[in-house]
């Protein structure tokens, strides 16, 4: 899918990557592919906005982002977020490590990216044991209900970049 760059844009798709630098701060090659539909980027960017605004903090939703990138073979996401975890949440090499097996340090965490993987290989078809497993690890109904949002917004930009084969602007991470 071709990116498309402040040259090429028209007037919709240029004020959906100006409103991409302001939510995110850049605009990297994931928004400049999804700009080919301004309707398809601003619904993302909203999405990531809210689900910010949250209960799971940065390290969390960076290290979920990774766990599912893993299981859904995007390259493109477990490169950025592998960039991001590290640089942005303070993820250790051996954070991102476990992460990429659905694992962590911490029991919550851990409970947290198995019942995302969980979610997003069983496409939500989930046992009361699957949640249960992150309520008894300290996990609320709000963080488990943001686990579904956030495997559901990870699912759109693994697809979107698996088929898209966007261009990688990240440190390259291989699943």
């Amino acid at each position: 899918m071709p990116l498309i760059t402040d040259a090429t844009a028209t007037t919709d798709q240029a004020e959906a990557l100006s409103a991409a630098k302001r939510t995110l701060g850049a605009v990297p090659n994931l928004t400049r592919a999804m700009a080919n539909s301004p309707a398809l980027l601003q619904g993302y960017l909203g999405l990531v906005a809210s689900l910010e605004s949250g209960a799971l903090p940065v390290a969390t939703r960076e290290r979920l982002a990774i766990a599912v990138a893993q299981s859904n073979g995007c390259s493109y996401c477990l490169s950025a977020h592998t960039y991001t975890g590290q640089r942005i949440a303070g993820l250790s090499a051996e954070q991102v490590e476990a992460a990429r097996k659905a694992d962590a340090d911490d029991p919550k965490t851990a409970a947290i990216l198995a019942f995302a993987v969980a979610v997003n290989e069983r496409r939500g078809q989930i046992d009361d044991a699957d949640r249960e497993a992150v309520r008894r690890a300290g996990g609320s109904d709000a963080e488990i209900a943001e686990v579904i949002g956030h495997v559901a917004l990870n699912v759109l930009t693994n697809y979107f970049n698996n088929v898209a084969h966007t261009e990688i602007d990240f440190p390259l991470v291989e699943p």
